[in-house]
């Protein structure tokens, strides 16, 4: 980049840039959900970096709720969100649909209940 005046055969190029190149790592990412005014649930809608919850909480709202079509937010670190493996979707899924009882053609719902 350019050399030091102090020491002109020193190169001083950006030594920083593996420091920064870790920055990432060194702050937690979390995982961002927003649930619309007009939705019953969360939505994941992205992730971002933030030292701690209240600043992931303020970082979400500026970045995913500006036009104020949020009515929630829930932030979750992501280090925290455990998921099942897409290897063994058959073990975890396939024994649920033998199970007829499971599904709700067998129950009425009542019209009081609108949003089943």
């Amino acid at each position: 980049m350019s050399k030091s005046e102090d020491n002109p055969g020193q190169d001083t190029t950006d030594t920083d840039s593996s420091q920064k190149s870790d920055l990432p790592t060194l702050i937690p990412l979390w995982e961002v959900f927003i649930r619309p005014k007009n939705g019953l649930h969360h939505k994941h809608v992205g992730s971002l970096h933030a030292t701690d919850d209240e600043m992931a909480l303020q970082a979400a709202r500026d970045v995913y709720t500006r036009r104020g079509e949020g009515n929630s937010i829930w932030v979750v670190p992501s280090a925290q969100i455990v998921a099942s493996d897409p290897d063994f979707a058959g073990e975890n899924f396939e024994p649920s649909s033998d199970k007829v009882y499971r599904h709700p053609s067998f129950y009425d719902i009542p019209d009081e209940v609108g949003h089943m």
